[in-house]
C-alpha cells in the first residue's frame, strides 16, 4: 500500500529539481544516479534505459529511494522510499516530456536504446522544512 506525498515532496517534484535515485546492487552495495523526475498523483515517474546498472538493480530488487532538495535551500528536502514498477510502454514519450521540462528541448531519439518508464509507489516519505522566513521557492 502506498502513502500520500506530503506538500514538500509535491512542491519539489513539481519544481523540476533533480533527484538522486538509490538502488541496491547485486552485492548489496548502494548505487546512486542523478535523474529527472515527474509526479503522477502520489507516484513518481522517471525514465532509464534497459540494460543500465540501475535498471538491472531495480529488476532484481524493486525497493528504491529518491532524494530531492531545493538547490536554493538544501535543508528543504524529501526522501521518497518505495517500490518501482517498470514498463517499456510510453518510454519515448516520458523521456521527451522530461527533456522538455528539464532541458527545454525535445529528446533526441536514440533507436539503439530501449527506454523504460519507472513508476515509484511511495511507501515512506521523510521531509524537512526550514522556517518559512528562510525558504526560497525552487526555480
Amino acid at each position: 500500500m502506498g502513502v500520500e506525498l506530503p506538500d514538500q515532496a509535491r512542491e519539489l517534484l513539481d519544481a523540476k529539481v533533480f533527484a538522486v535515485l538509490s538502488t541496491v546492487s547485486s552485492g548489496g552495495a548502494p548505487q546512486s544516479s542523478v535523474i529527472w523526475v515527474r509526479r503522477d498523483g502520489d507516484e513518481v515517474l522517471f525514465s532509464t534505459i534497459r540494460g543500465r546498472l540501475k535498471t538491472r538493480n531495480m529488476e532484481r530488487n524493486p525497493r528504491v529511494s529518491l532524494c530531492l532538495y531545493d538547490p536554493e535551500d538544501p535543508y528543504f528536502y524529501a526522501e521518497i522510499r518505495g517500490e518501482v514498477s517498470m514498463t517499456e510502454e510510453g518510454g519515448d514519450v516520458l523521456i521527451d516530456e522530461l527533456s522538455r521540462a528539464y532541458h527545454g528541448k525535445p529528446w533526441k531519439h536514440r533507436p539503439q536504446e530501449t527506454r523504460v518508464v519507472c513508476r515509484v509507489r511511495p511507501t515512506k516519505v521523510i521531509s524537512r522544512v526550514t522556517p518559512q522566513s528562510e525558504r526560497h521557492a525552487p526555480s
